[in-house]
């Protein structure tokens, strides 16, 4: 009896209960992706799901955080500047071409202040949060952590701009995608990275690569699929 008892004890410990529990996220996760393609590939279906793309970034940024350790002031800190500085960089973009190139924004990612849709600050927030994840516990240097959470953020973006294009997220000045737009990317990138890497708060995360390789792929495959 007490040897039953303890398996018992062994099988609903809350370490197995919080394990389930990541697997159920990753589930809906993969999920939820798996029917953005399929949305944004069939014609007759894409205008239902280009407006739904702002809810699609939403949940993956709630989905990941329900599992973020660390609310402290300094996570505060990170989320209010990595919104700004992000946000800021995109409305100069826009009206001043610096420091991506001359682009606008169109109506599908919803409001917008200053032609800049909010949508935007939080997609800062979230790439930066899930590359740099990739090296805070396997890269000491912060400057070189830094550039490598970088360098996988325009790597990113490199998938994401044509699929964008496409979807009429932004458009570019004659439909060219300049080479300042990744070289900009990479240095407010670097900037926010340097920020994350400075502020002291739990960087761990059992969502953060599972999300990132998800949003990998969702870009790769819509790349290959969309006319």
């Amino acid at each position: 009896m007490n040897s039953f008892m303890e398996n018992t004890n062994i099988q609903n410990t809350p370490t197995t209960v919080f394990f389930n529990k990541v697997n159920i996220f990753k589930i809906i996760i993969t999920v939820f992706h798996l029917v953005g393609i399929l949305g944004m590939t069939v014609p007759v279906l894409r205008p239902y799901f280009q407006i739904l793309t702002p809810f699609h970034l939403l949940l993956s940024t709630v989905l990941l955080f329900v599992f973020h350790k660390g609310w402290n002031s300094a996570f505060y800190i990170f989320l209010i500047l990595s919104f700004g500085i992000g946000y800021g960089s995109e409305v100069m973009g826009v009206h001043t071409g610096f420091p991506f190139g001359n682009y606008s924004y169109g109506p599908v990612l919803g409001v917008q202040l200053f032609e800049v849709p909010l949508l935007i600050g939080v997609n800062w927030l979230l790439l930066v949060y899930l590359s740099g994840a990739l090296f805070h516990s396997r890269v000491k240097n912060d400057y070189l952590a830094a550039g490598l959470g970088s360098l996988v953020m325009v790597l990113l973006d490199v998938l994401i701009e044509p699929v964008a294009v496409k979807l009429d997220f932004w458009a570019w000045e004659n439909d060219i995608i300049p080479l300042s737009n990744f070289i900009g990317w990479f240095g407010i990138a670097f900037i926010i990275q340097l920020i994350y890497r400075k502020l002291s708060f739990d960087k761990t995360n059992l969502l953060s690569l599972y999300l990132l390789i998800n949003l990998a792929v969702f870009f790769i495959l819509l790349n290959l699929l969309l006319e």
